[in-house]
């Protein structure tokens, strides 16, 4: 369970703590989750780096700041480049609205300057 959580965090940034907890507390759960994470980020007709943008851009419509900062992270961690978020935070100001893209642009500005 370590390397799948050393995977993640690879992946996403940083894990949130409930979720670390989760292994302990619902290991079939965690499990699972863990399952579904690795056919979610798997390359597919998208590839790993496109849904990163994605999950920051959903992220930032949420104003969810842990999401948006570890997609970031995790984005980071694939090369994903500064322009491709700016393009994917254009789509959620779109469908979102202005405070979407302020939110995200403010943390890209900060993890990625």
């Amino acid at each position: 369970m370590e390397q799948k959580m050393k995977e993640l965090e690879e992946k996403i940034g940083k894990v949130p703590k409930i979720f670390a907890e989760l292994k302990d507390i619902e290991p079939d759960i965690y499990e699972k989750v863990m399952g579904i994470d690795q056919l979610v980020w798997a390359d597919g007709a998208l590839s790993k780096q496109t849904k990163k943008v994605i999950a920051i851009a959903i992220a930032a419509a949420l104003r969810d700041r842990h999401a948006v900062r570890a997609q970031m992270a995790g984005a980071k961690n694939l090369g994903v480049r500064k322009e491709e978020i700016e393009e994917g935070l254009r789509v959620a100001f779109l469908l979102a609205g202005m405070p979407a893209y302020v939110y995200g642009k403010t943390a890209l500005e900060e993890m990625m300057g």
